[in-house]
This record gives C-alpha cells, sequence and structure tokens, in this order.
C-alpha cells in the first residue's frame, strides 16, 4: 500500500504541485513569521547590547513619588557623588550623563521624524582625559562647547539636509530653541539606528535642560578586571543614598531591554500570522476537495484493491499515506518559501522612518517543527474524510463507470444541517444588533457567529449551486450552445463546483465584510474628527507631557486673520476607577471653538470644582447634571467631590471631561501648562497655517491642523485594516486559483470522452477553451455571490458594536471596492482556466473517443 500511495502521488506531477503549493503558502507564513520574530529580536538584542558595552553598572535617581511633577528632578547625581564612586573599589572608569529628549526640525523648516516620542534621544557630549567622547566618536567638525552649538549624528544630518554651520531649530519641551550645528558624530544607540534623531549638547547645557545645573541623569561605570558586576553593583549601592539613588547592572539593563524588545517584537506576529491562518483554513478546502475528487477518480483503482484482499483500514492508509508524502513535500517547499518571507518582511513592515534592524536570519527548532506540523498535519487532517469514503468502496464498485450522486437522504441531512447552522449564526449575529459597545465579549460572540454563518454557506453550497448558477446562466446564454454546455457542466455534480468555490466564498466573505467594516468605521471616524470641532485650526502638542510656549498663546491671537484663539490644558482625571482625558477649558470661549451638544447643565457653571462629563462617563458613573462624583485630577494625590456642572454628547475634542483650564493646569502634570490652542480664522488657506506656524515659533513638537488634516489623520488608522483586506483578498484569489485549475485539471481527465465527441461533430479549439473558461467563470461567480452575501450580511450585524463605540458610525457600503472584489473573482475564474483549457483544446479528437 506504500509502493500504491507513492506511485500514485507521482503519477500526477502538476496536480502535485497545485496541491503542495496550496499548503506551503500557509506553510510559508507561519515558518517565515516565526523566523523573522526570532531574526528581529535577536538583531534588535545584539543593537541593544551595544548600548550597554562596557557598562558594568548604572547609578539613576530613584523615581519620585507618584504625583510628583516631572520638573522636579532628583539633585543627587552631581559631581560630588561622581569623585566620590571613582573611588569604589573596583571601578575602572566613570561617566556621568544629561539624557533627555530633543525633536528637530529640518532645513526646510519642517518637524524631523517627529511622531515618535522615543526617537528623538538628546545628551551631553561628555569628553573624556583624551577630550574625546567615547560614546559618540567625531567624524566632522568638533564638539559643542557652549550653549549656542550642537552637535548630530550622520543620519540625522542627512535626513535633515544639515552641514556644518547651519543654524537647526529644536524643541525639547517647551519654546523653540535655535543652536548652531558645529559636529556630526556617529553612534550605536539603537533609537537612533533604528531611525531616530540624536541632539548633542555641551555639559552644562544638556545639564539646564534635562536635569539641574550641576548634575546629571544618570551616572555609567565600567569595572576593573577581575571585578563582577553584580559585586561592584553591591559596593556602588554602599555608598548611595538609599532613598534617592539606586544602581543597576549593565545585564540587568540589557535583559529588561531585551524584553521590551520581544514585546515590541510580538506585535509584528500578528498580521503575517493571520495571512498564515486564512491561508491554512483556505487551502484545507482545496485539499479536501482535491482529495475527494481522487477518490473519486480512482475508483474503480480502488475496489479493485478491495477486490484482491486489501481491507477498509489499508485502503485509509493509503489515501493518508498519499497525504502525508504531499503534506512532507509542501513542509519542505514551504519552510524554503518562508525564509524568504522572513528576508522580505522587514522591508515591508518598516518604514524609512522606522526600519526595522537587520541581520542574519535565526532558525530555530521551532520554526523547523512548526513546518513539519503545519504541512502534514493539515494536509493528513484535510484528507481524512475523503480517506474514510475511499474505505467504504465495495469491490463492485469496479463495474460502475462514474460516482454516484448523493441519495436524497444524504441530500435532506445536508439541508437540515446547514440551515441550523445558517439560522444559529444569523440568529447569534442578529442578537448582537442590540449590542452598545465592543466588548471583547461582543466581539468574540460576532466572530463565532460569523464564523458559523461561512460555514453553513459552506454546507448550503451544493444545494444553492443549482439555483444560482442557473440565475447566472443568464449572462452565459448570448455565448449560445458554448454557454450553455459550461452552465451544464458547472451543474454536472454540484459537490465539486460547492468544493471548487468554497475558497472564493470564505476569502469573498472576509473581504467584503472587513471592506465595508473599514469604509464605514473610517467614515465614522472621518465625522467624528470634525463633528465635534467649532475652530478652523487646532494648535496642538505630540503628547500630554509636552507643552505650548503661554507666550505662543497672545502671538497666536494677534496673528492676522485670527478672530479666537482660546487655549486648553490637557490633562488625565481618575473617575470611577478609571483615568480618563480631560480637557481645561475657558467657560466663556469654549462654544466658539467646540461643538458641545449638552444634553443636561449649562456651561457656563464650569467653575474650579465643577466639572462637565460626556455621556457615556455620566451612564458608566450613574450621574446627571447636579449630581456629585469624587475625582482625582492630574497630579493630585487626594480625591475631591466635584459637581457636575453639565453633561454634553460623547466629543473627541472635547474628551472624557471638560473642567475649567485655572484648575487643569494647576494639577496638571506640567503644572500651567497648554496642550492645544483652538483657532477661529476669517480663512483656512495656506498662508494662515503658514502663519500661525509661525507665531508659535515653528516649534518640531506642535502641530498645526486644520479640518481637513484631522480628518486624515484620523482615517489613517484604518491602514493596517485595509492592508489586512487586500493581503486576504490576495491570498484567497491566489488558493482560490489553484482549487479552480486543480478542479477543471481533474474535470478534463474525466471528460476526455466527451470533449473528443465534441470535437469530432464540429466544436473547434477556440470553442474548447472558451467553454472551459466559461465554466470557470461560473464557478466563480457562484462563489463570489455566495461570499458577498454572507460578507454583507456579517459587515451589517456586526456593525452594531461599531455603532456602540460610536455613535456616528453607519453601514456604508464601498460599491467601487465590492464591484473591484466581484470584478476580480471572475478574472480569477477565466485566469485559472487557462492551461486546463489549453490542454482540452488540445486534445486529439479521435484519441479522445477511443480513450477507455
Amino acid at each position: 500500500m506504500l509502493r500504491t500511495a507513492l506511485r500514485n502521488v507521482l503519477a500526477h506531477k502538476a496536480r502535485l504541485v497545485m496541491t503542495v503549493l496550496a499548503v506551503c503558502l500557509g506553510v510559508a507564513f507561519v515558518c517565515g513569521t516565526l523566523v523573522f520574530a526570532d531574526s528581529s529580536a535577536a538583531a534588535r538584542r545584539a543593537a541593544a547590547s551595544q548600548n550597554f558595552a562596557g557598562i558594568a553598572v548604572t547609578v539613576s535617581p530613584k523615581a519620585p513619588p507618584l504625583g510628583t511633577a516631572v520638573t522636579e528632578r532628583a539633585d543627587v547625581l552631581d559631581d560630588t557623588l561622581v569623585r566620590k564612586l571613582t573611588d569604589v573599589p573596583g571601578v575602572a572608569s566613570v561617566r556621568p550623563s544629561a539624557d533627555g529628549v530633543a525633536t528637530l526640525n529640518a532645513a526646510d523648516g519642517t518637524p524631523l521624524r517627529a511622531d515618535k516620542a522615543w526617537a528623538h534621544p538628546a545628551a551631553a557630549y561628555v569628553p573624556g582625559a583624551d577630550g574625546k567622547d567615547s560614546r559618540y566618536p567625531l567624524v566632522k567638525g568638533h564638539a559643542p562647547a557652549n550653549g549656542d552649538e550642537l552637535a548630530v549624528d550622520s543620519g540625522t544630518a542627512a535626513a535633515g539636509h544639515f552641514r556644518i554651520g547651519d543654524t537647526v531649530t529644536l524643541a525639547t519641551d517647551g519654546p523653540v530653541m535655535t543652536k548652531r550645528l558645529v559636529g556630526i558624530v556617529t553612534t550605536k544607540d539603537t533609537r537612533v539606528n533604528a531611525g531616530g534623531t540624536l541632539a548633542l549638547f555641551d555639559k552644562a547645557t544638556a545639564q539646564r535642560l534635562f536635569a539641574t545645573p550641576g548634575h546629571y541623569t544618570g551616572i555609567d561605570l565600567s569595572a576593573a578586571p577581575g571585578t563582577s558586576q553584580a559585586e561592584l553593583s553591591n559596593r556602588v549601592s554602599a555608598v548611595l543614598p538609599a532613598d534617592r539613588a539606586e544602581a543597576t547592572t549593565g545585564n540587568a539593563q540589557a535583559t529588561q531591554q531585551a524584553t521590551n524588545i520581544d514585546m515590541q517584537t510580538q506585535g509584528y506576529k500578528k498580521m503575517p500570522m493571520i495571512f498564515a491562518g486564512v491561508s491554512l483554513f483556505i487551502g484545507s478546502f482545496l485539499i479536501v476537495n482535491t482529495f475527494t475528487m481522487l477518490v473519486t477518480q480512482r475508483t474503480r483503482e480502488i475496489a479493485l484493491l478491495r477486490a484482491i484482499g486489501a481491507t477498509r483500514r489499508q485502503v485509509v492508509r493509503s489515501v493518508l499515506w498519499e497525504a502525508g508524502l504531499v503534506g512532507l513535500a509542501a513542509s519542505a517547499v514551504g519552510f524554503v518559501l518562508g525564509l524568504g518571507v522572513a528576508s522580505v518582511l522587514p522591508g515591508l513592515l518598516g518604514t524609512s522612518a522606522d526600519p526595522l534592524p537587520s541581520g542574519p536570519l535565526v532558525i530555530r527548532p521551532l520554526a523547523v517543527m512548526a513546518a513539519l506540523g503545519v504541512g502534514v498535519g493539515v494536509t493528513v487532517l484535510a484528507a481524512w474524510l475523503p480517506s474514510r469514503k475511499a474505505a467504504k468502496v465495495a469491490p463492485v464498485e469496479a463495474m460502475r463507470s462514474a460516482g454516484q450522486p448523493p441519495t436524497a437522504t444524504q441530500s435532506r441531512v445536508r439541508a437540515v444541517l446547514g440551515l441550523v447552522l445558517l439560522v444559529l449564526g444569523a440568529g447569534w449575529l442578529i442578537s448582537l444588533t442590540g449590542a452598545k459597545n465592543a466588548s471583547e465579549e461582543n466581539v468574540q460572540n460576532a466572530m463565532l457567529g460569523c464564523a458559523l454563518l461561512v460555514v453553513a454557506l459552506i454546507v448550503l453550497a451544493p444545494l444553492l449551486a443549482a439555483p444560482v448558477i442557473r440565475l447566472t446562466g443568464l449572462l452565459t446564454r448570448r455565448f449560445g450552445v458554448i454557454g450553455h454546455l459550461a452552465r451544464e457542466n458547472a451543474l454536472r455534480d454540484p459537490r465539486r463546483t460547492a468544493a471548487t468555490a468554497s475558497a472564493l466564498i470564505i476569502s469573498t466573505a472576509m473581504v467584503a465584510g472587513l471592506a465595508v467594516l473599514g469604509n464605514s468605521t473610517s467614515q465614522a471616524l472621518d465625522h467624528q474628527a470634525a463633528s465635534g470641532l467649532g475652530a478652523d485650526y487646532v494648535i496642538s502638542t505630540r503628547g500630554n507631557m509636552n507643552g505650548i510656549d503661554p507666550a505662543a498663546v497672545k502671538r497666536v491671537a494677534d496673528t492676522s486673520g485670527v478672530r479666537t484663539a482660546t487655549a486648553v490644558t490637557d490633562s488625565t482625571v481618575i473617575l470611577g476607577g478609571m483615568a480618563q482625558g480631560i480637557s481645561g477649558v475657558d467657560p466663556a470661549t469654549v462654544k466658539d471653538v467646540m461643538k458641545l451638544d449638552l444634553t443636561s447643565g449649562s456651561l457656563a457653571d464650569l467653575r474650579p470644582g465643577r466639572i462637565a462629563v460626556s455621556g457615556a462617563t455620566a451612564q458608566h458613573l450613574g450621574v446627571r447634571a447636579g449630581g456629585e462624583i469624587n475625582a482625582r485630577m492630574g497630579r493630585s494625590q487626594e480625591f475631591k467631590k466635584y459637581t457636575v456642572a453639565a453633561v454634553y454628547k460623547d466629543n473627541p475634542i472635547a474628551d472624557a471631561a471638560l473642567g475649567a483650564r485655572t484648575e487643569v493646569a494647576e494639577n496638571s502634570y506640567l503644572p500651567g501648562s497648554v496642550q492645544r490652542i483652538l483657532v477661529r480664522s476669517d480663512t483656512v488657506s495656506k498662508n494662515t497655517e503658514k502663519r500661525l506656524r509661525t507665531a508659535v515659533g515653528n516649534n518640531p513638537l506642535l502641530k498645526v491642523q486644520d479640518r481637513k488634516a484631522i480628518v486624515r489623520e484620523a482615517a489613517g488608522a484604518m491602514g493596517d485594516l485595509l492592508t489586512l483586506m487586500y493581503g486576504l483578498l490576495a491570498i484567497g484569489a491566489v488558493i482560490s486559483s489553484l482549487g479552480i485549475v486543480n478542479t477543471l485539471a481533474m474535470s478534463v481527465t474525466e471528460r476526455i470522452r466527451e470533449i473528443g465527441v465534441l470535437r469530432a461533430i464540429g466544436m473547434d479549439r477556440a470553442g474548447i477553451r472558451r467553454m472551459i473558461r466559461l465554466e470557470a467563470v461560473t464557478v466563480a461567480a457562484f462563489g463570489t455571490l455566495l461570499g458577498l452575501a454572507g460578507g454583507l450580511f456579517s459587515a451589517w450585524a456586526v456593525g452594531a458594536l461599531a455603532n456602540g463605540a460610536m455613535t456616528q458610525y453607519s453601514l456604508a457600503l464601498p460599491w467601487e471596492t465590492l464591484l473591484l472584489i466581484c470584478l476580480a473573482s471572475l478574472a480569477i475564474g477565466a485566469v485559472a482556466a487557462a492551461v486546463p483549457a489549453r490542454r482540452a483544446a488540445a486534445l486529439s479528437p479521435l484519441e479522445a473517443v477511443t480513450e477507455s
């Protein structure tokens, strides 16, 4: 039986190749994702280890108590402590540092890589005894020597188009500064080499910016030969004030950074893993269909094996051996393709501003085991049902020339099972239409309902094939007899047609559903982003830990064309045990710049001790206007009672709560700061925007956006979903085309005599090719229609979850995308039929008719 399985595998090489391709796509994504994650993590660790090369112990100030303002710096790390640490036994060298964050403008005045807060390290240039800082080797110019000078790394100089002597504008946490570029350095800092920027100041300037004059943010120590890091750490800890500073070994820092790297790397696995799961799921239907057709075609062969003594178990084992061999081949090919996937993923997932680290591929045993487990496991499991069917073939089947259609009982069982699944899936989804939010439980229920619905469509597909294909047959009438034959060929075996279309049903349902949800959500986000905004421009920081120069508010108000400029302080507030955003506003002008739809109360009553809350927050807390709530605002350590002055409908511009700006600013993490300026202007134009940027000093920490820019930023949140959607479409297209090619190739083999007769009675080769193509397009249209029905219904039902989270959400069909899906599916059918159609047309009429 093993030799029989080997001969069956090798007897049909083209069929073998297509089946292997269907499996190896999933294997390639799984293995490629695992190898990519391991390789990326290893490259990050290798790069990160360079940050701690030569560092045995780092002394840093202890974190201040919760609620302490970030401006309150620890003052323990000073030159006195540096000298004391130099005398500790086992210390080879001591290097103090004053590190922080600085964001730069490029030479043309635009912010340089400003969207990533972690990517803008700034530090002091600390020369050693030789006058050089080994951490930042100079390649051009000289080190900054005073507060007017600056050095940057070579990557930043290239990205910003800087040259020695240029004036560079930058900001740390407030007003814009200008420095003269005097030096260009290199660095091994992974944040910089991963697409960040580096700014180096003289020691005094860095201390003033990031610590306090005469103090440091950290002190790095190297160990003398023969002294371990742990031993040196203990000695250093003994001389430190325990309540104000702590010592951490370089190994501990590297381990912590490696942990952080692993957490970052996990995010890169998600999308490729989704692709892998989808390709395996769709590919399994192709494998089931392939082995089902194989068993049907080999009815005589299996019956003869049974007649000469083969048992049912041996027949099952033969089919499973064949599946295992195919899976083994797919695992090998998929693993090799997976290495290619792992090689290209860094370029696909990384960007010029955020490149992923490169390094040699790391192949761990898990990736190899995954290739074997997925490839062989999926193939054998998919072939298990056809193998059971093969075992039931009796020797008398050898007398029959064709497979038998399903019995009436089998059809009734299928119909009942399909209807039960359809009712369960549809009912499950309909039950979610009253959902109030997109909680984890509701999302899981929605996924289960969608899965049940798709399975129901697949089960019912053989029963739906006849009416749906007869409906699509109205379009093939114009091709005359050829169109009629194509339709009848598709109807000849509804089970085979349904199995061939199953991959398209799944992929079309997923892509159509995601497209509808994505389009509806994108439009809702667009509407939501600007619906609550009465201002024409929003000038904002890139995070709540940064502030706008208070003097800039007056400059903006005095800018030509500006009618109103209202400052907003953004902070946090603890309400009902949850951290929420709160916006500090001026009650007198808030109505001019925010479109607030009040459900109760009045904003005129907004003052210290009184806050307004959004509808969702009020519902969560169970309060209304006039009620009282306990809240802790910003860095305050105490809960206070606040009176609810008003309740307004949810508004992203206003956050979850509104408070008097004086009170919010007093308790914010940057006391007295401003995070947004809402501007009403006479006109919205490039010139107005340019004047506003000039008013805030072209600060790279600030964004100046009109309504359209805010909408575009909100729409960008759908980028990952759209990428996923088109990725799924590509995977479904590839595997669906393989399924159609496989099915048509086997169908042509079965119909050699029939094709010979058609050729003998006058049909030319072009007619044969057209008939095969129309049959493929008919099957593709059938799968597309069922998939669209399932996807659109699921999107309608699941949309209720988004509607609970976004009040502006409404179903919006992306007609262009849906039309593209339909055309792409039909094109898949036509292209997939090319090879089988050419093969059928090449048959000699005489040889085909005499084929036994």
